[in-house]
């Protein structure tokens, strides 16, 4: 039988519209290519919109450095729509917490004024690959959509086994990599993290919302609390409205999305984490499981839960099907804490992230397309229901890790790329998945537009032309804390710097002081990126400033 003609075609596809989808398809826009963005929902956007987490998950830098021009663009938009006001939900876990409708309004203006076509509510469902080309997918209403260069955004990481790649789930086991919060011994596939399904809440006191209690909220009931346990090995002890009993910020204001009248909370604690479940393999089962704890959470918010004032429940909460964009309140989708890994080389490892003496980042990893730090962050995994909370030095986005085993123009853009479940665990947040698909974006379209296999990426006069497009659009490929993206030597320090040029005296801070001499172990560095770059080691010299060094080998 002949495959069917394809419907639409372009440049670069991106299957998937989460934030790493949305950061792929505006990076590939920017670079020129004709892009087609389809997503399995009824909206753009996954964690911010239709997860109902628009609470951001960032690093400590990200009000000053360590973003791309595009994602402070994203921020800034939003903040804008507030009138400039710096977090408008007021949420104590995260620097800007906002309502799902907001996001939905930038994200939706940022993919037309980039020209991006944007299909939603169709899943990919087939696959024609030839010779590790992804020739066209095939969608749930038939749509076929062929394109030059693929990037897999979906949720899941549901396009690189469809295409016939391998791909991970759960941990590849502490024997694989010797990695200590890896599950003991060999790998594990079902040890996936659990998943939250989120809902929306509003609060009228003077209003009483209660119904019947769900039908499994009996057996449910002795794993809900305000009460948590803490990454210190403690529980910690919180309340509704006011401060808990040692000190922790109330429940109520934890994730709050906004903070005027009536003020709209995301529940998405510790609760309703739902553990236990396969949501890759069992998308249907582990669902219907999530959606009945989040359920059974609500009543017991309704009916139990312990107020300041010694009584139980608090009958006002309402479920806000208008803000969450559903009819019932809940989120339209899960919000899933990893997905199917594509399988690589050599993947990012939890050593390659953790912090080193004597040094302000992470170990260098060649290849740089891109920063985000974040903790490793493990929520319980099946048959492991301990948490893992490890610091991490601030990192990169290897380009080897986007790309998988045998593909020519498949791309990993979101939390699907080649990492162990440690490493990805750091990886996974808003930032660190816009981070990850702006990095696929830009090397799907260079590729496409040069008409070259995603794998010549490890050709480094490819990876050198990918990283120019990407500094040139404002994207840090380094942690630089003092050359901002309107700096004149923005471009050459962030070049020099992703081919090792700051491993010598300026590895011991992020400020790298380009006026400043370079010390003799700078002068060491410089020359070893200069011969990456394919620059005369001859031209790193101590009598310049460092900046105008590292200028003269990124010409």
């Amino acid at each position: 039988m002949s495959s069917p003609e394809p419907t639409l075609t372009a440049d670069v596809a991106v299957v998937g519209g989460g934030f790493g989808g949305v950061a792929a398809a505006l990076a590939a826009a920017r670079a020129g290519a004709t892009v087609v963005l389809v997503e399995e929902h009824s909206r753009v956007g996954g964690q911010v919109t239709t997860q109902a987490l628009p609470a951001l998950d960032e690093h400590p830098h990200i009000e000053s450095f360590g973003a791309s021009a595009s994602y402070r663009a994203f921020r800034d938009t939003v903040r804008a729509h507030y009138g400039g006001v710096a977090n408008p939900g007021g949420g104590w876990v995260s620097r800007l917490c906002f309502e799902p409708a907001v996001a939905q309004r930038v994200l939706d203006t940022s993919l037309a004024d980039a020209k991006v076509t944007v299909l939603t509510g169709l899943a990919p469902v087939a696959a024609r690959v030839e010779a590790g080309r992804v020739r066209d997918v095939t969608f749930s209403d038939g749509t076929v959509l062929a394109a030059a260069v693929f990037c897999d955004a979906t949720e899941r990481g549901d396009l690189a086994p469809l295409a016939g790649f391998a791909t991970v789930t759960g941990s590849e086991g502490r024997d694989a990599y010797g990695e200590p919060d890896a599950v003991p011994g060999g790998p594990d596939p079902a040890a996936q993290q659990s998943f939250t399904w989120c809902a929306l809440v509003e609060h009228d006191p003077g209003a009483d919302h209660t119904g019947p209690a769900p039908a499994d909220y009996a057996a449910l009931r002795d794993r809900l609390s305000f009460d948590i346990p803490g990454w210190d090995g403690g529980v910690h002890r919180y309340r509704m409205f006011t401060d808990g009993p040692d000190g922790k910020p109330p429940f109520w204001t934890y994730r709050r999305l906004r903070a005027t009248a009536p003020e709209l909370v995301v529940l998405n604690w510790a609760t309703n984490d739902c553990a236990g479940h396969d949501p890759i393999g069992d998308p249907a089962g582990a669902e219907r499981a999530g959606r009945e704890l989040t359920a059974a959470f609500v009543h017991w918010l309704r009916t139990e839960a312990p107020r300041e004032d010694g009584g139980r429940g608090f009958p006002g909460l309402r479920l806000a099907p208008e803000a969450a964009g559903t009819p019932d309140g809940f989120a339209e989708a899960p919000y899933l804490r990893e997905a199917r890994r594509i399988v690589v080389d050599r993947p990012v490892t939890g050593h390659d992230l953790a912090p080193l003496p004597g040094r302000a980042r992470a170990r260098h990893l060649p290849g740089s397309l891109g920063v985000t730090w974040y903790h490793v962050d493990l929520h319980e995994r099946t048959g492991h229901p301990a948490p893992v909370y490890r610091e991490t030095a601030p990192f990169t986005i290897p380009a080897a890790s986007l790309v998988p085993r045998g593909a020519v123009n498949l791309l990993a853009a979101a939390k699907n790329l080649g990492a162990t479940q440690v490493a990805a665990a750091a990886y996974r947040v808003h930032h660190g998945e816009w981070a990850v698909g702006e990095a696929a974006g830009a090397l799907a379209a260079r590729a496409a537009l040069d008409r070259r296999p995603v794998s010549d990426v490890r050709d480094p006069a490819f990876l050198i032309t990918v990283q120019r497009d990407l500094v040139a659009a404002g994207v840090p490929l380094a942690w630089v804390a003092d050359v901002p993206a309107e700096h004149p030597r923005f471009a050459a320090v962030q070049l020099a710097a992703a081919h090792g040029a700051l491993d010598g005296e300026r590895a011991r801070d992020l400020a790298v002081e380009p006026d400043r001499p370079a010390g003799p172990a700078d002068v060491v560095a410089a020359r070893e990126a200069a011969l990456a770059l394919g620059a005369a080691p001859s031209a790193v010299d101590t009598d310049r400033p460092f900046g105008a060094v590292l200028e003269d080998i990124t010409r």
